[in-house]
């Protein structure tokens, strides 16, 4: 405790109370910590001097203490601690079933008896329903069980730590005169107070998120109601995971329509190609069924014309006569002047 100590006067340490304030402002904070987080904090203290202080000021911030003797195995032995809690609360149902009705007198005090002596010893743990998230004592030098108990556990140790005690084991120490009950209750009413402070902090954030929530809610139902309203034309700003979940969603949907359509094609491929040459057989038939009835066409058409040959002769003859005097005309002409020019030349020979 040599860090701690002032100086030594007849014999006594004093103990320098500027480390006594620091060490204890941050004790505070780390248990105002704790206990925001909702986590238990377990109070040690069998001193005379000490028992009813604690018992005060801890119950107000319902905080579980051990004031009488500390059990061996509370913290290692946890389990059979809280069967003996269980069986102080199995008694007191014993006493509203009435079943203490049907039990002799002598069953009744010894049960009774029993009930007191759990009451005494674990009274203030019976809402302890699992292990501590902190442990503060009062008397390191005494409760060294408890101290080994935590340490043991890894649970974090705040003690009020004299002059005759060690502190290396404590987590955080506080040096102070613990036999003085002036000095207990003056720290015990700082940390509870601190304690209080951090559980009314998370009452006030439960409050606030409770709020919220509320009002999230209730934004939500109107935005539910403006939707319904508009006839659904608005809708809901998505977050951006589900925008990249719908996204990839869809990119999976296309590869899966792509993939359908290709086997669909390959499939009317396949299909495709007997058909085709069904068709081609089908038209090769038709061909080879038009060939008779095209041959039976110009055979019909062979006797119309074997049947009128004389009315096409005398057209032709027509025809003819036509050309030729078309062609004959002019040749008349010249025969005609050469013979005018002939009887002339004779006319001028006898003349002469």
């Amino acid at each position: 405790m040599s860090p701690y100590i002032f100086m030594e006067k007849n014999g006594i340490h004093i103990i320098d109370l500027h480390k006594t304030e620091s060490k204890l402002n941050e004790a505070a904070s780390a248990l105002k910590q704790i206990a925001k987080s909702g986590r238990k904090i377990l109070f040690v203290a069998t001193k005379k001097q000490a028992k009813e202080i604690v018992a005060e000021k801890v119950k107000t911030i319902n905080m579980p203490f051990v004031t009488e003797r500390w059990p061996g195995g509370m913290l290692t032995n946890f389990p059979t601690i809280r069967k003996a809690v269980k069986k102080m609360s199995a008694i007191d149902k014993m006493a509203t079933d009435g079943t203490f009705d049907t039990l002799s007198k002598r069953e009744r005090l010894q049960i009774t008896r029993q009930r007191a002596k759990l009451e005494k010893n674990l009274g203030s743990i019976a809402d302890l329903t699992r292990l501590p998230a902190a442990m503060f004592i009062v008397d390191v030098h005494k409760e060294y069980i408890a101290v080994r108990e935590a340490n043991r556990l890894n649970i974090p140790v705040f003690a009020m730590v004299d002059t005759n005690s060690d502190p290396r084991d404590i987590d955080f120490p506080i040096p102070a005169n613990d036999d003085a009950s002036k000095s207990i209750s003056l720290i015990i009413n700082y940390i509870t107070d601190a304690i209080a402070e951090g559980l009314s902090e998370r009452k006030m954030e439960k409050e606030k998120e409770a709020a919220d929530s509320k009002a999230k809610k209730s934004k939500a139902e109107s935005k539910d109601e403006e939707e319904k309203e508009s006839g659904g034309q608005k809708t809901r700003p998505r977050k951006r995971a589900e925008k990249v979940t719908a996204s990839e969603s869809k990119d999976e949907e296309q590869a899966k329509a792509a993939g359908e359509v290709k086997k669909e094609a390959k499939e009317s491929k396949a299909e495709s190609k007997p058909e085709k040459k069904e068709e081609k057989k089908q038209e090769v038939k038709q061909e080879v069924k038009a060939e008779p009835a095209m041959a039976e066409e110009k055979a019909a058409e062979a006797k119309a014309e074997a049947q009128m040959p004389e009315a096409r002769t005398e057209e032709t003859k027509t025809e003819d006569a036509e050309a030729e005097a078309k062609v004959e005309g002019p040749k008349a002409e010249e025969t005609k002047a050469e013979e005018t020019k002939a009887e002339s030349a004779t006319a001028d020979k006898e003349s002469k």
